[in-house]
């Protein structure tokens, strides 16, 4: 199985050039067929292609759970996902590209309803960075290869899952694939990202019931609206010390205005 990097040479100039092997992050087509149909191709790093399947068909309501389904299977190239369903889906029409890196496609309508988030999980600042810390470990895609977002799901007090991928909306939906096979419980859980949070990516982790979604990047105006919305505190620009709260501050051990 690729392990999501490649080996590559490269020119190195610092004072006085030199020749420098090392890796560079894997990008793919990565292509996911339903009962036998080809339900979408994502460009996404060529690793843990299985658990990406999965949770983009959670995500996208698509399966329920594991009890729909029978099987899953990665080709030998690790470019194709088959995943067999117990039950028949119908293949959705309408496609929305995604903003951002990584080829991101959703399905439906950006309006679709979401249920409230109500789980009382509360974070301090300070333990949002001290998590965010743990998303890059020594031996990680980012340290080896660069070029890569984080996703983590935390219960405040460690990283319960962790996924890297070239597309910040593929490493949310490995968080869910991975959550789904080992029987974590992603409701009350808090969701941290590296890259920009937009309205889909909210989505996302409101299917997965996160009353927390932080990033060290940037929030769009929609995901701001959802978040408040149905109460998820949206946390942005979580870095250097400092952090920007845009909805529903109180998780944070801030009272709301």
């Amino acid at each position: 199985m690729p392990s999501g990097s490649v080996e590559v040479m490269w020119d190195a100039y610092d004072e006085a050039w030199a020749h420098v092997r090392g890796e560079v992050i894997g990008e793919a087509v990565i292509t996911i067929n339903v009962n036998g149909d080809e339900l979408v191709s994502l460009m996404a790093t060529p690793a843990q292609q299985a658990e990406l399947a999965l949770g983009f068909l959670l995500n996208e309501g698509l399966m329920g759970g594991l009890a729909d389904l029978d099987h899953v299977r990665v080709s030998e190239d690790g470019c194709c996902v088959d995943v067999w369903l117990k039950h028949a889906i119908a293949i959705p029409e309408q496609r929305i590209v995604t903003s951002g890196c990584g080829g991101g496609v959703t399905f439906g309508q950006v309006e679709s309803k979401l249920d409230q988030i109500e789980t009382d999980l509360k974070m301090t600042p300070e333990a949002i960075f001290r998590m965010f810390r743990l998303l890059h470990l020594p031996d990680s895609l980012h340290a080896r290869a660069r070029g890569v977002h984080a996703s983590g799901l935390t219960d405040g007090e460690q990283i319960i899952a962790l996924a890297e991928d070239i597309g910040r909306h593929n490493s949310i939906d490995k968080i869910t694939g991975i959550c789904l096979q080992e029987h974590i419980r992603t409701v009350g859980m808090a969701l941290l990202a590296t890259g920009r949070i937009s309205s889909e990516m909210l989505r996302k982790g409101a299917r997965m019931g996160c009353p927390i979604i932080a990033s060290r990047n940037s929030p769009t105006s929609l995901s701001i609206e959802i978040a408040d919305a149905v109460g998820i505190t949206l946390v942005g620009y979580a870095r250097q010390g400092k952090l920007r709260a845009y909805t529903h501050a109180y998780r944070l051990n801030m009272e709301s205005n």
